[in-house]
């Protein structure tokens, strides 16, 4: 034992290398411990001690369990035998798993089950008899080739099953790096093929070791610098990681593990391909294009086609394999990547409708991309798309790499092909929105500079062009306008109307919104945010077709319902599934009081309006999160607003209570920045827009609403947004005399209590 910890506190221990060595001082310590069982209990037939699986391999991490097996020829007290080594083991603290069994027993658990027979394909003699060892190696590989027509299916099936619960590691935020699709079991069940007599080639086998010494070395940073056996590396770990593997930063290190994942998958996808062709019945060849053939569900090149003769010969290869859902086989790519020149300046005619029909088959068109992205193929069609290759994104709003964030919000936006008059636009917009964020400077005017150069060159007319640079410019407007700013107010709509200037460009934003947001990551799409976006959108097309402003609103708050509750004069709630509203007699600080309850009970808000008449009452509305685990109890909480209403209810004290067990889900890497607060005069035509972003923390919605009634503001309307470890909230303010905020002193006076609260 004491030469496992002496290798795991080597730290110039890395990877594979301290995986190799962990083995062997495991090895040696268990043997010592057979030594001291051997002496204890005498068996009188041939017992020997086995390492399979990932010990078997030889590849431990630090906190892998040991897979061992003790091995007999029909022993009578080898029971006795098995405790002695098996107690010390978990005395120790260490892992197990353990089997006792002879070469019979453990074939024929092997024949019905799928582990156990992998199981026996990693058999390594740590100590006994080693002729009963190698029995049990050559009978479990015997009993693996033998029924390989039963156990590839399941073991394909198994791996793609695997693949769709775990993600990509390639292109995840926060790969899982064993069970992910591109990971360690992904490789080791490619070992498992192999065994069964499916070929795989030198370089693929090459590339499979490359990419298992990237993963390995990486899950050994992981395992020692969290401190236990996990396979999923967070966001939170990657800085430390990236210094334990040598990395230069957390971008190196995860550009690293994407290229692994990549070659990885590729590798397997290739090899899984050739293992369920082999199970289908042969079908007629079918010609795709001129040139191009479907063969047994694969897409080949005809012989007699020179690729070096025509460059647009690889998009419609592309497009033909996107369409009948089928791979480019590997010859057809090796191929086109030796032979086929770059796209020339400007595109052949008709070359681009083969792009975009490779880029309108959605999702299918994703693994062809990544075909071609694996032989260099696509960067022969887009140059400019080589510095966002692998490129990650780490934080934890996004979920992809750059490059597949692009392909995924491309597939997104195809589905909206029947949505939109130009769907040939709104998919090349979609492909181009953050081609920036490769390049120095801000991606969204380096992206617009970049497709004023792309466009010609693809074939597009200037018209074209410049409607691709405005979806460019403006990809976040309509989100960012929808969930931050009064869509009742006027200055609002017209803002979004100057900006788009056409219903065309409108309607292409408004699928490219739908489709950046659902390629980014589940908190960045959802109902609420759909609902004001639709919202946006439809009164700004009213406005574009020619109404006046006043026909493209309509009041959102008070409505008629609320506007009767304000009528009775009395304190009043009303809630449904995932709202509240608040009326009462118009005091300072009413807002921040019901901001601070619902905090209290652990509700996120969405957004919140306010309204008050000359009546002196004030209406409130928050639309609130409604928690995973069922519908919200309204009871106790509009129990607890009647108190703090009433002023009595310990509201910062109870804050301060909850915040002590209060934990974010997420911390980020690196330092977040500081918060700021930033004034819109011109964003509305009645009030100051006041935007506030700063760390995530409990109960901030309450503290800035508090320190803003203190400096005598009046919230009309709000938005709250989180967005990764950041809030983004937005409130539209005017004085106590009705006013915007344009004092200079004030203005400073009110920017300082913010601050002020949010550092307290």
């Amino acid at each position: 034992m004491e030469g496992r910890q002496q290798v795991l506190a080597d730290t110039k221990l890395r990877g594979v290398k301290l995986t190799h060595a962990l083995c062997q001082a495991t090895d040696d310590w268990l043997r010592t411990i057979w030594a001291d069982a051997c002496e204890s209990v005498k068996v009188s037939k041939r017992v020997a001690l086995v390492a399979v699986g990932g010990y078997g391999r030889g590849e431990l991490a630090p906190f892998s369990d040991l897979d061992l097996m003790l091995v007999h020829d029909g022993a009578k007290n080898i029971d006795d035998l098995a405790s002695k080594i098996w107690y010390p083991i978990w005395d120790s603290g260490t892992k197990l798993g353990h089997s006792v069994c002879t070469v019979k027993q453990a074939v024929e658990l092997a024949k019905s089950e799928l582990d156990a027979a992998t199981a026996l394909l990693s058999v390594r003699v740590l100590a006994g008899d080693e002729s009963l060892a190698q029995e049990l190696s050559v009978e479990g590989i015997k009993t693996w080739k033998a029924s390989a027509s039963l156990r590839l299916p399941q073991l394909m099936q198994r791996v793609r099953d695997r693949q769709d619960e775990n993600g990509e590691v390639a292109f995840l935020l926060e790969p899982n790096l064993k069970e992910g699709y591109g990971g360690l079991r992904d490789i080791h069940a490619l070992m498992w093929a192999e065994a069964a007599g499916v070929e795989i080639t030198r370089s693929d086998r090459d590339a499979l070791n490359a990419g298992r010494d990237v993963l390995m070395a990486v899950r050994v940073a992981l395992h020692r610098h969290v401190g236990r056996a996990v396979e999923v590396m967070h966001l939170e770990d990657q800085d430390s990681v990236a210094t334990l593997c040598g990395y230069r930063n957390a971008d190196a290190l995860v550009a690293a593990l994407s290229n692994a994942g990549r070659s990885v998958a590729w590798v397997g996808d290739e090899v899984w391909a050739r293992v369920a062709a082999a199970r289908t019945k042969p079908v007629k060849d079918q010609h795709l294009a001129p040139g191009v053939i479907l063969h047994q569900g694969e897409v080949h090149l005809d012989e007699t086609v020179d690729p070096s003769t025509d460059p647009t010969l690889l998009l419609r290869v592309a497009a033909s394999a996107a369409r009948h859902k089928a791979r480019i086989d590997r010859p057809t790519l090796d191929r086109l990547a030796q032979s086929c020149p770059p796209m020339p300046s400007p595109w052949p005619v008709g070359a681009i409708d083969d792009f975009v029909g490779l880029l309108l088959t959605a999702h299918d068109a994703i693994p062809v991309l990544e075909a071609l992205d694996q032989r260099g193929l696509w960067v022969k069609v887009l140059p400019e798309w080589a510095p966002n290759r692998s490129r990650p994104q780490r934080n934890a709003y996004h979920r992809f790499t750059v490059d597949r964030h692009l392909w995924e919000a491309t597939a997104n936006a195809a589905t909206w092909a029947d949505r939109v008059a130009r769907p040939d636009l709104l998919v090349l917009g979609a492909l181009f929105h953050d081609i920036g964020k490769g390049y120095p400077g801000d991606h969204t005017e380096v992206g617009v500079t970049m497709v004023e150069r792309i466009g010609p060159r693809l074939g597009l007319n200037a018209e074209d062009t410049q409607v691709i640079c405005n979806m460019v410019k403006n990809h976040l407007l309509l989100p960012d306008v929808a969930t931050r700013r009064d869509l009742a107010d006027s200055a609002t709509i017209m803002m979004v109307a100057d900006e788009v200037k056409t219903p065309l460009v409108l309607d292409l934003l408004h699928g490219l919104t739908e489709a950046d947001s659902l390629a980014t990551g589940t908190a960045a799409w959802g109902t609420w945010k759909a609902e004001l976006v639709n919202d946006l959108v439809r009164r700004v097309h009213l406005v574009l077709g020619g109404a006046e402003i006043e026909e493209a609103q309509w009041r959102l708050f008070p409505d008629a319902e609320v506007l009767e509750m304000m009528a009775g004069g009395v304190v009043t709630f009303g809630v449904a599934d995932d709202s509240v509203t608040v009326v009462s007699p118009d005091r300072p600080g009413t807002f921040s009081r019901v901001a601070g309850v619902l905090a209290l009970h652990g509700l996120g808000v969405l957004g919140a309006q306010a309204h008050s008449d000359e009546q002196g009452m004030a209406a409130s509305q928050f639309r609130v999160i409604v928690p995973s685990h069922g519908p919200i109890e309204w009871a106790p909480i509009v129990q607890n607003l009647t108190r703090a209403l009433q002023g009595e209810l310990a509201i910062e004290a109870r804050l301060s209570e909850r915040a002590k067990t209060y934990r974010r889900k997420r911390r980020s890497a690196g330092e977040l920045a500081a918060p700021r607060v930033t004034f819109f005069d011109e964003a509305s035509s009645n009030a100051t827009v006041i935007e506030v972003r700063a760390p995530d923390q409990h109960g901030i919605l309450h503290r800035v609403t508090k320190a803003m009634a203190e400096v005598g503001l009046d919230i009309r309307h709000a938005t709250v947004q989180t967005i990764g470890d950041e809030v983004v909230d937005s409130f539209y303010v005017r004085t106590a005399r009705g006013e915007k905020l344009t004092d200079k002193f004030h203005r400073q006076e009110v920017e300082r209590a913010i601050l002020f609260s949010l550092a307290s």
